[in-house]
């Protein structure tokens, strides 16, 4: 059953700023290796509350739109991190917090090559990639074996959100 429709917006970094960093390279950078690369530095709040940020790769299924989703989710301990490893868009679902639930959530499509940094306890949708390879780098806090805080928390909307373009 489908409940809420929202349609989902080109992101911009003062869109996307109350949930976290737009990562691409834009702006100002860095002439690096003898001038052959340009580094587009410190783009990303990395938070990690205790633990240690870890460097994944996630291989997620393509997704399209519409798209509809019931489960959204935040990590209180640490900000997540996703860069594609291709140059397709793809879907990005936050919401802001409402006393500890998620509210009315946002949607957004990323420009092929960039990337976002969710803040520590951002709402935030599954990664929804919108072409295939699903490929990304992920950096977010890796729990220890000594390490018993949760860092996930799940929240399932009642009925479907559904998302257009």
């Amino acid at each position: 059953m489908t409940g809420l429709a929202i349609t989902a917006q080109p992101i911009t970094a003062a869109d996307f700023a109350p949930f976290g960093d737009l990562l691409d390279s834009s702006g100002d950078f860095r002439l690096i290796n003898e001038g052959a690369c340009r580094r587009y530095h410190d783009l990303a709040q990395l938070d990690m509350a205790g633990g240690a940020a870890g460097v994944s790769i996630f291989n997620a299924q393509p997704r399209i739109l519409p798209y509809e989703f019931t489960l959204v989710e935040r990590h209180p301990l640490g900000s997540q991190c996703f860069m594609p490893m291709t140059q397709n868009p793809f879907l990005v679902i936050v919401a802001p917090d409402d006393g500890g639930r998620p509210g009315h959530p946002r949607a957004f499509i990323t420009a092929p090559g960039q990337g976002v940094n969710f803040h520590r306890g951002t709402w935030h949708g599954v990664l929804t990639p919108l072409h295939a390879p699903g490929l990304f780098a992920v950096i977010d806090r890796i729990m220890g074996p000594q390490d018993t805080d949760p860092n996930l928390e799940e929240f399932h909307y009642a009925a479907g959100v559904t998302v257009t373009a």
